[in-house]
């Protein structure tokens, strides 16, 4: 009774490990975390605390081909619960190796990665987690929508402000070339 598992009507899937679940989204989840706090340090929690609620309700994954969605969805519940208890802090207090978090990104020029950090630091949550939500989650403007429970205009006004601040902040800098 209580050990059996549901199957969603598939006999042939496979339940899904949270050694799997590591494995093969650990990278992502801490990335997504990443580019949610700022720092390195609040990153590491929020992906630890994703995994220890995706632990206590694996139960409740039924689609294995639906892990990185499930994880990405209580990252950012988890994320959006936090930012209601505590008040931002600054990155630059926090004592963060920035050429070894850099290091993480395959091809990816370390000043530009810090680039994109600032200029992602500088959005408003609400913008950002939009942005985050639509490349990192791969999410359509009516699921954000639903899942933010704002109106599909407001997902689409805060996606199209944040692209166009990242546009103004990552612009080429070649006018100090001379």
């Amino acid at each position: 009774m209580g050990d059996s598992s549901r199957t969603g009507g598939d006999a042939r899937s496979s339940p899904v490990t949270m050694e799997q679940l590591v494995s093969d989204h650990h990278q992502l989840l801490y990335r997504y975390a990443f580019r949610m706090t700022g720092n390195a340090c609040d990153a590491e929690d929020l992906t630890q605390q994703t995994y220890l609620i995706a632990q206590a309700k694996l139960d409740q994954l039924r689609a294995p081909a639906a892990a990185r969605a499930w994880l990405c969805r209580i990252l950012r519940t988890t994320f959006l619960k936090s930012c209601r208890k505590r008040r931002p802090g600054s990155a630059v207090d926090m004592d963060v190796d920035m050429n070894a978090v850099a290091g993480e990104w395959p091809d990816a020029n370390p000043l530009d990665q810090e680039r994109l950090k600032l200029a992602l630091d500088e959005l408003p949550d609400m913008f950002r987690l939009v942005l985050l939500m639509f490349y990192f989650e791969e999410c359509s403007y009516q699921e954000i929508a639903e899942s933010l429970d704002v109106p599909l205009g407001t997902v689409m006004s805060r996606l199209a402000r944040a692209k166009a601040h990242l546009r103004r902040r990552l612009g080429p800098v070649e006018a100090t070339k001379a």
